[in-house]
């Protein structure tokens, strides 16, 4: 995919090669996608977590990530309990994704009432205090809605994002990422343009999850097991001077509800050691998504690096073959 380049930010662009038969199948999906979500929420998301369910138990690759992530991080539960969160997992994402794709299609006030934020003071208070603020949120499937219903407010945010491998679902998905306006920075231009949004005034979204190698990563518990954990957070909040605040979105498919939750500033990261910070990254993981597991993007290779001596799991020809 091209995309058009400023100085700071990445604008997805129609390109006429999308309009080649051979993606015709993705607009497809995409028009397909979006009358699901022009649907009733109390029709759609039960539709929804039926046909995830049922593609997950299909997903090969990406289900077997998953059974081999729930293997390391929750050793003490049983197969059929771990079984049970990649299901539900697959049933939460659609449902999750729908709402991101209904909240780019209607007023985003149509959604208001169905919006429940936990924590919402803080935001408030470093709103009126002009803080520049960087939001720690583990990988959910509901990720960038939070980050959408601020900008629809008026909020100037900022992001990094990787490229879909589809050209046409990747400038589907983040057009509908800038509907609301913000920036978006490619991970593959490196770290300075976001930092640079920051300090500019936008409110920054960080993802604290993804295993970016042993190189300037941390070794540190994660559940029940360890990751390998890029400390990125303490310098950025001190190069950008913005307090870091985590929060994580939960949807919930039976009451069609999605709560943000948002927890308090990370302060103590100011004085702290790299192990510490990345062990307190991952603890804010842990607290957001333990009580919510199927929220969660388990399919993710987020154990790859391991420590000196030790097999990649998923390389392991002993796991869910």
């Amino acid at each position: 995919m091209e995309t058009k380049k400023t100085n700071n930010e990445f604008i997805p662009r129609f390109e006429k090669a999308f309009l080649h038969p051979r993606y015709w199948g993705s607009w497809l999906g995409v028009g397909a996608f979006a009358g699901l979500a022009l649907m009733p929420p109390a029709l759609r998301d039960p539709l929804l977590g039926g046909l995830g369910r049922l593609v997950g138990r299909r997903a090969g690759s990406a289900r077997r990530r998953a059974q081999i992530n729930l293997l390391y991080c929750f050793p003490e539960k049983s197969e059929s309990e771990r079984e049970a969160i990649i299901d539900a997992m697959f049933a939460a994402a659609p449902q999750a994704m729908a709402m991101m794709a209904e909240l780019a299609l209607r007023n985003p006030q149509k959604l208001a009432s169905r919006i429940d934020w936990q924590g919402l003071e803080i935001i408030e208070e470093m709103e009126r205090n002009n803080e520049r603020v960087i939001f720690l949120v583990p990988h959910g499937w509901g990720v960038d809605i939070p980050a959408m219903l601020m900008a629809s407010r008026g909020q100037k945010m900022a992001a990094m994002f990787h490229n879909q491998g589809n050209p046409v679902l990747d400038y589907v998905w983040n057009s509908v990422r800038r509907r609301f306006g913000g920036r978006l920075h490619a991970r593959n231009d490196g770290i300075k343009p976001f930092i640079q949004s920051v300090r500019q005034g936008y409110w920054g979204y960080y993802l604290p999850d993804q295993d970016h190698g042993r190189e300037h990563s941390e070794f540190v518990d994660f559940f029940g097991t360890y990751k390998a954990t890029l400390p990125a957070v303490g310098r950025l909040m001190k190069v950008c001077k913005a307090r870091v605040v985590p929060l994580f979105p939960v949807y919930n498919g039976e009451t069609h509800r999605l709560t943000v939750e948002v927890r308090p500033p990370m302060d103590d990261l100011l004085t702290a050691d790299d192990a510490t910070i990345a062990r307190r990254m991952n603890e804010e993981v842990e607290i957001f998504v333990g009580p919510h597991t199927e929220q969660y993007t388990w399919i993710l290779k987020l154990l790859k690096t391991r420590k000196p001596g030790e097999i990649q799991p998923y390389k392991r020809k002993d796991l869910y073959r």
